[in-house]
């Protein structure tokens, strides 16, 4: 057990037991430092953050303070990928070679862009080992999946895309708008809305940054062994997570090249605040503010079930909306069955109630277990006791 830490912000007092949750996970559950946001029907009500931006407790968390959150950037990388339907001439079951004729070999003319937004591409690794430092060059990661074969038959099972579905999907969006991922989702959803959230950060975002405390990715030789002897879908896992090393931030997590490059599916950065405000646009309908981040329809349609039943990557039943996680035992997004969201490495989060018109965000920069960590879990139950 560790000791308390400075709490800051505003709570609206219906939200006292959200205060008191976040402060009782720094002394139960060793958070170093971390913030947590709520929107209710546009409205901020939650705006906390505390601890200590970096692991030796000298930089204290600030209002500013912004922290990687892993896996909660493939729903920007989505909500890029529907902004980019809705007013294009793009559609879901368009083939992706229609704009990446390049992708077109190995089986691949069929796979269209709903595959790649549901996990049902077959492409959550690649087989040619690339070399050290690979993930933070665009082209050829994308040349690299390009050439690929898949590890099934596309759109005939699903499987977790964990590192390949922000370059699949952000080269669409690469190929039609001729802006990268980062630069589309910064002018089209996060200027427009006021998130405070990136994708490659710039050199001024840089000096907000929170360290994060990962012993696991810290080592210089991550222990993922390519070469040891293994099954087809052992050597699919193994090559997701460690094909390039670094792929997953092991060994680069904390370094300028990995905060400035674009990998969408793992290195995204930002606020709590500007994750719950994101989420609480989703939550009513796609509008915050006048702004409008993505059609209506095409967001009920990505909020539905794509994708269900045993992933073939996570080895767990799922639920798939087109780029979110549809709530599920395996993955609870609080007590409602209409939540949508994503889970981030560590227990980061960001999720819309539209029955409750919520939108949640929650980040940390101690990564001690995976999503389902009690930190989320009892901010979560929080949320919901006060509301």
């Amino acid at each position: 057990m560790t000791t308390a830490a400075p709490i800051h912000g505003h709570c609206d007092p219906r939200f006292e037991r959200v205060r008191e949750a976040f402060a009782h996970n720094f002394v139960a559950h060793g958070e170093l430092g971390a913030a947590c946001a709520v929107y209710v029907d546009g409205v901020p009500l939650v705006d906390l953050w505390g601890g200590w931006a970096d692991k030796a407790r000298n930089r204290p968390w600030e209002r500013e303070t912004l922290c990687g959150f892993y896996s909660v950037g493939k729903a920007l990388t989505a909500l890029c990928a529907l902004h980019l339907c809705g007013t294009t001439g793009v559609e879901l079951d368009h083939e992706v070679a229609r704009y990446w004729p390049e992708f077109a070999v190995q089986g691949k003319g069929g796979i269209t862009l709903r595959h790649l937004l549901t996990h049902r591409a077959g492409l959550p690794a690649i087989r040619a080992r690339l070399p050290e430092g690979a993930m933070l060059d665009w082209q050829g990661m994308t040349a690299a999946l390009a050439a690929e074969r898949p590890w099934w038959p596309p759109g005939t099972a699903h499987g977790y895309h964990t590192n390949t579905f922000g370059f699949l999907n952000g080269e669409v969006v690469r190929r039609v708008s001729g802006l990268s991922l980062g630069h589309y989702l910064r002018r089209h959803v996060l200027e427009p809305l006021g998130a405070d959230l990136a994708i490659g950060l710039t050199q001024d975002e840089l000096q907000r940054v929170a360290e994060l405390d990962w012993p696991l990715a810290e080592q210089a030789k991550p222990a993922i062994d390519l070469d040891a002897a293994m099954t087809e879908p052992q050597r699919m896992r193994a090559h997701a997570y460690g094909n390039p090393s670094g792929l997953s931030s092991l060994g680069v997590l904390n370094t300028e090249a990995w905060r400035r490059a674009e990998v969408p599916s793992t290195n995204g950065h930002g606020t709590a605040r500007g994750i719950a405000r994101v989420y609480a646009a989703l939550a009513r309908g796609g509008e915050l503010g006048g702004v409008r981040i993505v059609d209506e329809s095409l967001l009920r349609e990505a909020c539905s079930v794509q994708a269900a039943g045993m992933d073939l990557m996570l080895e767990r039943d799922m639920r798939w909306g087109l780029g979110f996680q549809l709530t599920h035992e395996n993955r609870r997004l609080g007590p409602n069955p209409d939540a949508f969201g994503h889970f981030g490495n560590g227990g980061s989060l960001g999720f819309a109630d539209p029955g409750a018109r919520l939108g949640f965000g929650y980040v940390m920069n101690r990564i001690v277990r995976n999503w389902r960590s009690p930190q989320n879990q009892a901010l979560v139950d929080a949320v919901y006791a006060a509301l």
